[in-house]
């Protein structure tokens, strides 16, 4: 089983699950491995851009989102919600913004090109958990992407929220639990620390 590629979904609502992957990619290039990295609803604005970009001739990095974070309409409360107004786009449960479905399908073709070809031996798709939730992605578009997968290929999945049927279908899954996060007591996101 040691030239099988497993699947894994980092999830859970504590803080982690993008840094434990790329704590996995980090260790896959010092053994050599070729991964692929998409960052799903995320822009090359965070710290790790800089890095990740130059790390190694085995990373490529894609980020495959739009300057603007979707929030479906009633999923978080109106004072979380007010926090986001001025960075985000609501909408109507069932009708995200045609601009982000475009982009995101383009960035799961790729993806599956990625999990189905012999380039790569480690394919991340960062927050695709959360792209899911927020009906970017349709659970059957996954079951392709899953069913695409090279025997050979590592598959990590990570965001907030995986559904039930991407936990059966994964070989390991952890969850981040908040215990307590620094958030809740008004510190913003650190640069260099949380972005």
């Amino acid at each position: 089983m040691s030239g099988q590629g497993l699947i894994h979904v980092y999830t859970g609502n504590g803080k982690g699950k993008t840094t434990a992957a790329i704590g996995l990619a980090v260790r896959a290039l010092g053994a050599g491995k070729r991964v692929m990295f998409f960052q799903f609803m995320k822009t090359p604005v965070y710290s790790e851009h800089k890095v990740l970009s130059t790390i190694s001739p085995n990373l490529t990095l894609e980020c495959v989102g739009e300057p603007f974070f979707v929030i479906k309409e009633g999923s978080m409360p109106q004072e979380e919600l007010e926090k986001w107004k001025k960075q985000a786009v609501v909408f109507p449960p069932g009708q995200p913004p045609r601009e982000y479905l475009e982009q995101i399908a383009g960035g799961l073709a790729r993806a599956q090109a990625a999990v189905s070809g012999k380039q790569y031996d480690v394919v991340i798709l960062d927050e695709l958990n959360v792209a899911l939730h927020f009906e970017l992605v349709t659970w059957p578009q996954v079951e392709e992407l899953l069913a695409a997968k090279g025997e050979q290929v590592e598959l990590v999945f990570t965001g907030r929220g995986a559904p039930p049927e991407l936990l059966a279908k994964a070989d390991l899954v952890t969850e981040m639990r908040e215990v307590k996060h620094y958030y809740t007591q008004g510190v913003p996101a650190r640069k260099g620390i949380d972005c």
